[in-house]
């Protein structure tokens, strides 16, 4: 584990973007250095805010995760985020810099908590803002005991068991450390944030100290201690981290997230409507508990997802027909495929849940972005299609999280906007409290001792002022329920970096050894022919003595059961010979 002691020296100083937070890069200049200078000290904490993950394409050169399971799939077949479906995925090709990542943040935390305290910087006294000063100083220790426990839960939601310490570490101790269960590891983030809930402030810009409204709306509140808690006992309760299905591990998870619903309504959070949780100000919106604010205004999303065929647009992460599919029939509440529904196999995208035509751009579609004036075009030979290099292999283009005021063109003066990831939301919430009700009760309608039953939390989304989707009915199945409860996941929380981790938490892997693509032809008279493609990874061949031949294709899906959790760099298990694999790798 290449973990250093990472103080002082400002080599830099870049805005955290819209939450006014400076942060640092720090060379090895020693401790006495970081003392004489208060934003040095300070500026230990802000740097590890950019470090919190994020998925706008910035790590697999525009893939996002979505198109590393079956939300999307990428434009180009030779794309880095390809590997995780192609069987290039391994201990040396480990596709992430999770784990580096977050040990360097962990590492920073940990320093900062056991040699900055106690300073009293008098020669910042005389300062009519040194109250303020002071107390972003003494909660930043609050924020980096947060920040730990944030970038534990991802190593865990990763790799399971790992390395578990709060203490400073040398490079000879930290590379002989072994691997700590999860679930102590998830136990030690709940517990830490239960106490994190009662210290960080609620509202920086309420604090009634000159200096920091509104300079400190960027940093993490007790909201957000309460949702890290509330996120880490739905994955602790989850089968991948809880193969006996304990009751209490759900009963907590149940608690944890209801907590997290009654205490921020209580605080004025609300479901926004559904268009408005993302674009540039997103980060303000009501719902939002806390969101990782990017560098600057940028166009980076756009240019890696706008459709071929409009100025700058390069194609990208394109979503899937299982993710159309995923989108019921309004009027009914339906499936595509349920006797019933009302859907129209020559018309398909007709009567549709609204949240479909505010994600995913399809053929036909008018205004996107707003400066094409041509329709979208997505079958065979169309304008934006194939065989255009790079066009859609799927028969759509991403519309989520894409600004659709951004002009790519040569002469525009629209090129770049603020983006802002959402990391935790209301929404997210009452999906957490229905699954974690429902396992612990074993039913769709019994609130146990919680009042709210997993229909009622998931009806509370539907019901959005602009989604309006007919609420799940009382009396379904075990099997109905968690079904469409699953659906209903995959379409609020569409290419939000949920799926990929939500399908392997509930082992349920087996639905990405495939997806769909849609296939677009124009007919002579105008119509349109749909035509589902299946796309595998595997070619099968059964041979004579009864084993099987596998035949792989570079660019196209698979799945096994070993990548419920990624690998154990091989770089880090060679630096630490007591690092155990994962099982599979």
């Amino acid at each position: 584990m290449k973990i250093k002691k990472i103080v002082s020296g400002m080599a830099c100083m870049v805005t955290l973007a819209a939450c006014n937070l400076d942060y640092h890069e720090y060379a090895n200049y020693g401790k006495d250095y970081i003392d004489e200078s208060y934003e040095n000290v300070i500026g230990m904490i802000t740097n590890v805010y950019s470090i919190l993950d994020y998925d706008f394409g910035q790590t697999y050169k525009g893939g996002m995760l979505a198109s590393a399971c079956d939300e999307a799939e990428y434009a180009y077949t030779n794309n880095d985020i390809c590997d995780f479906v192609n069987g290039s995925w391994s201990p040396a090709n480990p596709m992430s810099n999770i784990w580096t990542s977050s040990y360097k943040a962990i590492q920073i935390c940990n320093q900062y908590l056991a040699e900055f305290q106690g300073l009293t910087f008098d020669e910042l006294k005389l300062n009519d803002d040194y109250r303020a000063q002071m107390f972003r100083y003494t909660n930043s220790f609050k924020e980096a005991r947060f920040l730990r426990a944030y970038f534990y839960f991802n190593l865990v939601r990763a790799y399971g068991d790992v390395p578990y310490f709060t203490e400073m570490v040398t490079t000879d101790q930290v590379n002989s450390l072994t691997r700590t269960p999860a679930q102590e590891i998830f136990n030690a983030i709940i517990a830490e944030c239960d106490k994190l809930s009662t210290e960080l402030p609620a509202d920086y810009t309420k604090l009634g100290l000159d200096g920091i409204a509104p300079a400190e709306n960027g940093r993490v509140t007790c909201y957000a201690a309460l949702a890290l808690k509330a996120r880490a006992a739905l994955y602790a309760a989850s089968p991948l981290f809880n193969p006996e299905n304990n009751k209490d591990l759900w009963r907590r998870a149940a608690e944890a997230n209801k907590e997290v619903i009654e205490t921020c309504t209580a605080n004025g959070f609300k479901l926004s409507k559904y268009s408005e949780l993302w674009g540039p100000n997103n980060w303000s919106n009501n719902e939002m508990i806390f969101v990782r604010r990017y560098n600057g205004n940028i166009s980076t999303l756009e240019e890696y997802n706008f459709p071929m065929g409009v100025p700058g647009g390069n194609s990208g992460n394109c979503p899937t027909q299982n993710m159309v599919d995923a989108y019921e029939m309004k009027a009914t509440g339906k499936m595509w495929n349920e006797t019933g529904s009302g859907y129209d196999a020559s018309n398909p995208y007709v009567g549709r849940d609204p949240r479909f035509d505010m994600t995913i751009v399809k053929n036909g579609d008018t205004k996107w972005p707003s400066k094409n004036t041509n329709p979208i075009e997505t079958f065979y030979g169309g304008l934006n299609a194939e065989p255009l290099s790079g066009a859609t292999p799927t028969g759509y283009y991403l519309k989520k999280y894409l600004d659709s005021a951004i002009d790519l063109s040569a002469n525009s003066t629209t090129k770049t906007s603020r983006h802002s990831w959402i990391t935790y939301r209301l929404g997210e919430f009452y999906l957490n409290y229905a699954e974690a009700i429902f396992q612990y009760t074993g039913s769709a309608d019994n609130a146990g001792e919680f009042g709210m039953t997993a229909c009622e939390a998931v009806n509370i989304i539907r019901n959005r002022t602009d989604v309006k989707m007919p609420e799940f009915p009382t009396g379904l199945s075990a099997d109905a329920f968690w079904n469409k409860y699953q659906n209903e996941r995959m379409v609020e929380l569409a290419f939000e970096g949920h799926r990929f981790y939500d399908l392997r938490r509930w082992k349920d892997g087996d639905k990405l050894k495939s997806i769909i693509e849609m296939k677009l032809t124009k007919n002579e008279d105008g119509t349109i022919t749909y035509k589902r493609n299946v796309v595998n990874r595997e070619k099968l061949t059964k041979n004579e003595d009864g084993t099987i031949t596998y035949k792989r294709y570079v660019g196209i899906r698979g799945w096994n059961d070993k990548m419920y959790l990624f690998p154990i760099p091989q770089s880090e298990r060679m630096k630490n010979p007591n690092l155990s694999q994962n099982a599979g790798w």
